[in-house]
């Protein structure tokens, strides 16, 4: 009998273990529900808060999108704006180019490349002949002052500049002197000259009735006396000047007339001059003088009078007399005092 109870123990023992196995995990199952609830409440919530981010980011995103728009139409509305500003001043400035032209005439040379535009008339007054050379600098870098063969001392004529530098037009431009050493002549420039935005030897101040004058980077013209505007080469460096040369004297300076020192006042010379239109156009006079039946030249103040009938608002003196010349396209234009061209120390050259 002992034998059978063992017999049925053995046989009944995986089952009771399996029961006791489900009693158990059942106590557990009930120990983790009340955590799996707590999760669930949580990620309910991080779902609430999430939406609520996704909300204020769309709110965002819409007013990013709305200030974008708003943004392109002021672009929009500041382009037109300036296409029309530009198209009004494109329209003043063939208006005043229009004025200008009038009272040149009709242009006997002409040049035209995407750096500079270029166009001469001829002048005719009583007692005295010449030529006008009105520029458009689009590239500053097209308008040049050389050294005589580029060195120091050095002299050439204009025609000798034009032709060695490829130029298609030259003029005569600061004033010299020229002493001898070793047995040579040597040309010494008057008063400070700049060439592509560098003092050629040492700045000069003196005399200080004289000036400086010439473009800046922008090819605007610039000028002053030395013994005013240019006492000092900080001044003058703060102007940022491209090129230039000296002389004397300043003849229009704001569209009005300065005073002519007493002893240049009522002689007739030939002339050379630089000035500038109200527009930026750059123009370039050579007067011819001393030529009987020809011209006798022309007094400063009665170059100061044509200038402001041409309208011009800034016009400086350059080295005339026996100097002055002006050459277009390898041809000299004008006809020079000494019955054929000087040689220079410095002249003013145009690139094509």
């Amino acid at each position: 009998m002992r034998a059978v109870n063992i017999f049925f123990g053995l046989l009944l023992a995986p089952l009771i273990g399996l029961v006791i196995a489900l009693v158990i995990m059942t106590g557990a199952f009930n120990a983790l529900a009340i955590p799996l609830n707590e999760v669930n409440a949580y990620v309910s919530v991080m779902e609430d808060d999430y939406l609520e981010l996704q909300e204020g980011a769309n709110a965002l995103t819409d007013a990013a999108n709305d200030q974008e728009s708003e943004y392109q139409a002021q672009q929009e509305t500041m382009e037109n704006l300036s296409n029309q500003i530009n198209k009004h001043k494109n329209m003043s400035d063939k208006i005043y180019d229009d004025k200008i032209l009038a009272m040149l005439g009709p242009p006997v040379k002409e040049f035209y490349s995407k750096r500079v535009e270029i166009k001469v008339f001829k002048l005719a007054e009583l007692g005295y002949r010449g030529y006008i050379a009105k520029l458009k600098l689009y590239d500053p870098t097209a308008f040049k002052v050389v050294l005589g063969k580029d060195k120091l001392g050095e002299r050439e004529t204009t025609s000798e500049a034009v032709k060695r530098t490829g130029a298609m037009l030259g003029i005569n431009a600061g004033g010299f002197y020229t002493e001898t050493r070793d047995g040579k002549p040597y040309g010494i420039h008057l008063g400070t000259t700049i060439i592509d935005g560098k003092i050629i030897g040492e700045f000069n101040p003196y005399p200080p009735d004289m000036f400086f004058a010439g473009i800046d980077r922008r090819g605007n013209l610039i000028g002053g006396l030395y013994g005013d505007r240019f006492a000092k080469e900080k001044n003058l460096m703060k102007l940022q000047p491209w090129q230039g040369v000296t002389f004397v004297p300043i003849l229009i300076q704001n569209g009005k007339k300065l005073p002519i020192p007493a002893k240049w006042k009522t002689t007739n010379q030939p002339r050379t001059i630089i000035g500038e239109y109200a527009n930026g156009d750059l123009i370039l006079i050579v007067v011819d003088g001393r030529r009987y039946n020809w011209s006798s030249g022309v007094t400063l103040e009665r170059l100061q009078d044509k200038l402001l009938e041409l309208g011009v608002k800034e016009g400086y003196n350059l080295d005339g007399g026996g100097s002055t010349s002006m050459v277009f396209n390898g041809e000299v234009l004008n006809k020079p005092s000494d019955g054929k061209e000087r040689p220079v120390v410095t002249n003013i050259v145009v690139m094509p």
